[in-house]
């Protein structure tokens, strides 16, 4: 696979998000182990996961699933291959982008996003893509931060400092409503938690997971 790497400002942003997140993963994920490995502990054949970052989520997957990764900043890829080295899985990764998943129709198991839909352009398309590319019986797992509660001071702050956040975070929005997107997606037994970690306007979460019917 050819990567075409952003030079200048771009090219700066993704490299110092790429080690931000690198960074950032050694004091979030002691907070969401059990949450992952009970989501992901379990899971089998063949993985597609959106936004993989610096790769955190490949310590919970057993070692006999084939994973794919879909990751735009290629600035993440040499962390991700750490990762994947590191806990003896296979990886592939292939360019695109949430919005159009580079996979064929209902051509995988499980779909997984960690931390991505705060920041794509379209959850809407996201979530289509994502049905579109499950087996029939495929599953959606998902660990998000989402928006605080409508009316609570927490969300006060969300809503003010979205414009800024946004284009500092690399897209992320900290007032999303996400579970209603993936309760309006058209899956079914859609399960979801909502928790709440010590990480201050990206405090409130949701894990859950998601079917796609028949």
């Amino acid at each position: 696979m050819t990567i075409q790497r952003k030079s200048g400002l771009a090219g700066w942003y993704q490299r110092l998000h790429a080690h931000l997140m690198e960074q950032g993963k050694r004091s979030y994920e002691p907070m969401v182990r059990d949450r992952k490995q009970a989501l992901f502990g379990s899971l089998h054949g063949t993985i597609l996961e959106i936004g993989p970052g610096a790769g955190p989520n490949l310590a919970y997957y057993p070692q006999d699933i084939r994973w794919i990764g879909v990751e735009p900043n290629p600035h993440m890829h040499p962390y991700l291959y750490a990762e994947a080295e590191r806990h003896a899985i296979a990886v592939e990764l292939r360019s695109g982008s949430a919005e159009h998943l580079p996979a064929e129709d209902a051509s995988v198991d499980v779909v997984v996003s960690t931390l991505v839909l705060c920041s794509v352009g379209n959850v809407a398309q996201t979530l289509r893509e994502v049905r579109r590319v499950l087996k029939p019986g495929g599953r959606f797992v998902f660990v998000e931060h989402v928006a605080a509660p409508r009316g609570s001071g927490l969300r006060t702050v969300q809503n003010l400092i979205q414009p800024l956040w946004t284009p500092l975070a690399d897209g992320c929005h900290p007032n999303r409503e996400t579970w209603h997107d993936i309760e309006q997606a058209g899956f079914v037994d859609v399960r979801l938690e909502h928790f709440r970690l010590p990480t201050g306007p990206a405090g409130p979460h949701i894990a859950g997971t998601a079917l796609r019917g028949a």
